[in-house]
């Protein structure tokens, strides 16, 4: 008697194996139609960018509006020389400048802060820096060493001041 040897689930359960290949035929068929409609999508899409490039590039140019400088009010300065610190820092690179300028901050009356390193060493030009309310003292500083550039304080926090109400960096 020669009885061929076949698991009994699949005697049992013919519906196990047609239902794996059905699922497989619905998975194939939905991958092509998402496939098409990509595309499809893709075209539509990529038309409408195209003509509205083409819309932009016909339209006629807009000027842009300039904004109008409106000089800010400088009060003056409220602290006398004596009593004004400046931090005096060397961003130039060159060994000693920081020290030989701060000697000339002194002559103007100032009082030094403090010397050192800034954290960069390639600026281009002497800044003075200045804390909120010394403006004036800034500008005044500015005007006796002749530096025309005067803001306030950007990327120095006050705790890295000493005390300080304005702060030189010097450039090349």
């Amino acid at each position: 008697m020669d009885v061929a040897l076949q698991p009994p689930d699949a005697l049992v359960r013919p519906w196990r194996t047609a239902a794996l290949v059905t699922g497989t035929i619905a998975l194939v068929e939905l991958l092509v139609l998402l496939a098409i409609g990509g595309v499809a999508l893709a075209g539509v899409v990529s038309h409408r960018v195209q003509r509205a490039a083409e819309r932009r590039a016909h339209e006629a140019v807009q000027p842009k509006r300039h904004l109008t400088h409106h000089p800010t009010v400088v009060r003056s300065a409220r602290l006398p020389r004596s009593e004004t610190r400046v931090l005096v820092l060397n961003g130039n690179g060159r060994q000693g400048a920081a020290a030989t300028e701060a000697s000339r901050v002194r002559a103007h009356g100032y009082r030094i802060g403090g010397v050192a390193n800034a954290p960069r060493s390639d600026f281009g030009r002497s800044i003075v820096m200045y804390r909120p309310r010394f403006a004036g003292e800034g500008h005044r500083l500015g005007r006796d060493l002749r530096i025309s550039l005067v803001t306030p304080l950007d990327g120095v926090r006050a705790r890295q001041l000493h005390g300080a109400e304005l702060v030189l960096i010097l450039g090349r």
